[in-house]
């Protein structure tokens, strides 16, 4: 891949390291307003100063991208001192974490969310591939045993399935799982670790595929033993802030993976609406594709990848630009890093779901 010229200003600077050519001011910025001096990462809309593994794992993904070990090694001993009683290979993180009372801040709820644990252990992975560095390969082979044993389970005429937690998600014969929670490409850097990822492939596909008849992702859905998918149930199915994740997984896949052009294909309707409406919609309904409200800025960042090849690109990015998240807008702000990272060509998945990285000793540019 051809990696962009930084912009003139920055010409004198691109004759260092990759993080000193390439500054990423939004990350940056994010530190500065969401993660703590410890490593945590704050949702301060909450009034109990909430921290989520979710908040975790992404702080770990984008502190790989801008080559920040120190801030790769905060986070990750953070995460793992409070939200996994001191030992990510024997405890998966609890999810939420924060202000109990007055002078208490502890774990909130024990239970996990996959969606994290699986961006932890990919981050790693490739922190220990990347930066050469065994400790991180063997803490994410432990964490990846660990989601394995607990939150892994052979569902029924589906095939092998994340959970979205180890509780809460199974009753006999239905199993209540979200599309979001396992991005092809962390999937794909799974493989080559065997079953069940190596199984896994076929029923995470037609997680994201068949639940969408009209190529919207449900946030939520169930399938029951026999019966298949529950679309058509009230109140109605609805793809809103859990599913946009999914449009940015598959936009960001690999031009290689043969899944890609699938996936996109399968959510046209979301580019045309997107298109046609001038913003993202907040809500579509699953069942008949009806439209409402409009997303969020983080909604036209996190669609910045599937709209590579659409009209409609150039006036999501210009949203994103004037609008960008400020404080108070963790989740606005984290689908921003995702989406507009990528577009700015500061990173790229392999087939195989590997980080590539510019290294060329070019910056890239800024839209």
């Amino acid at each position: 891949m051809r990696w962009r010229g930084c912009a003139l200003a920055l010409v004198m600077a691109c004759a260092t390291s990759r993080a000193a050519t390439c500054p990423w001011p939004a990350w940056e910025q994010f530190k500065q307003d969401y993660l703590s001096d410890q490593g945590r990462v704050i949702d301060a809309s909450d009034p109990r100063q909430i921290t989520t593994s979710e908040g975790q794992s992404y702080a770990l993904f984008f502190a790989l991208v801008a080559d920040d070990q120190t801030t790769f090694d905060r986070v990750l001993t953070w995460t793992r001192n409070n939200l996994a009683r001191g030992d990510l290979s024997k405890h998966l993180p609890a999810w939420l974490w924060g202000r109990h009372s007055a002078s208490q801040w502890q774990v909130l709820d024990a239970n996990n969310a996959t969606d994290a644990d699986m961006w932890i252990a990919w981050a790693l992975l490739e922190g220990g591939r990347i930066w050469h560095n065994d400790t991180y390969t063997r803490q994410g082979e432990d964490l990846l045993k660990q989601i394995r044993q607990e939150s892994v389970v052979r569902v029924p005429g589906l095939g092998m399935v994340l959970l979205p937690g180890k509780q809460g998600f199974v009753q006999p014969g239905s199993w209540r799982l979200n599309p979001s929670y396992l991005p092809p490409q962390v999937l794909a850097r799974m493989v080559r670790y065997h079953a069940p990822w190596s199984e896994m492939r076929a029923a995470n596909m037609a997680l994201l595929v068949d639940t969408a008849p009209h190529g919207y992702v449900p946030d939520w859905v169930v399938w029951n033993k026999g019966e298949g998918w529950q679309l058509g149930v009230k109140p109605p199915l609805i793809s809103s802030y859990d599913a946009i994740r999914a449009y940015l997984w598959a936009g960001m896949l690999s031009d290689s993976d043969p899944d890609k052009a699938r996936l996109l294909d399968h959510f046209a309707p979301m580019i045309t609406a997107t298109a046609a409406r001038g913003a993202p919609p907040e809500k579509a309904r699953v069942a008949d594709g009806g439209l409402s409200g409009e997303g969020p800025v983080g909604f036209s960042a996190a669609l910045l990848p599937a709209l590579q090849h659409s009209p409609a690109l150039q006036a999501q990015r210009q949203r994103v630009a004037v609008n960008f998240p400020g404080k108070n807008a963790y989740y606005n702000y984290v689908l921003t890093l995702f989406g507009q990272g990528w577009d700015q060509q500061r990173y790229r998945f392999s087939v195989n779901g590997e980080l590539v990285l510019p290294q060329d000793g070019s910056c890239i540019s800024s839209h």
